[in-house]
């Protein structure tokens, strides 16, 4: 498979750690970067951050018309059918972004993987599927897709992996229950879930950042 492209920032020579963070629907890389120095606490060792750009691809919620998604939506209700196929295919990009990173000098161990929204959804489907153990996943203001298959799918290598989660009271894409949901199944396959809920729509705040930096600073050791 082919490397998506992506926006790199590293925070010093030689990173040794990396963070891959996914996008949300009709957005792209550039995105979150501007995230970097809000978010990373100068004590941390080198890292890598990779921002990489979804496919540009029809969305059945936009009426077809093309934008980056990491897979198709047909609703937002989660009744709503599943682009199975498109969700993991873009498992298989994060699993080659992951590979890319081993040949970088950056083991499973030392990777984050990080979405928000839809990006999210894919960091949880892909890390929790992952044959190695990872050094954390975090989730923001999404849900955890495909999820009826994740019981007999599930990488053993990352039962205990530790997942950030954030969400906002008042989101109108992703609605808190429907985050709430997820977290409820996924306490009950005995996940660790660090759930933070914040009074914001669909977005991200200066409260969930710095709860985030605290979160990652002992996965960065």
């Amino acid at each position: 498979m082919s490397l998506l492209p992506s926006v790199e920032h590293e925070t010093g020579p030689e990173p040794r750690h990396s963070v891959i963070w996914l996008h949300g629907l009709g957005a792209d890389g550039n995105d979150f970067a501007p995230i970097v120095p809000e978010l990373v606490d100068p004590a941390w060792p080198a890292l890598r951050f990779v921002f990489p750009h979804a496919p540009v691809q029809p969305v059945s919620i936009n009426g077809g018309v093309p934008m980056r998604a990491w897979y198709d939506i047909f609703g937002f209700d989660a009744r709503a059918p599943q682009d199975e196929a498109g969700i993991r295919r873009s498992i298989e990009a994060v699993e080659a972004l992951i590979a890319r990173e081993h040949d970088r000098g950056v083991p499973s161990e030392r990777i984050v993987l990080a979405g928000f929204s839809q990006g999210g959804a894919i960091a949880l489907a892909a890390g929790l599927r992952h044959a190695r153990p990872l050094a954390g996943i975090v989730a923001l203001s999404t849900y955890l897709p495909i999820s009826t298959t994740l019981a007999s799918e599930r990488s053993a290598a990352n039962a205990p992996v530790p997942i950030f989660w954030g969400h906002g009271s008042a989101d109108p894409v992703v609605v808190l229950q429907r985050g709430l949901d997820s977290r409820l199944l996924l306490e009950a396959l005995d996940y660790a879930i660090d759930w933070h809920t914040y009074p914001m729509p669909h977005s991200v705040c200066a409260e969930e950042i710095a709860d985030l930096r605290h979160w990652l600073t002992p996965r960065l050791s």
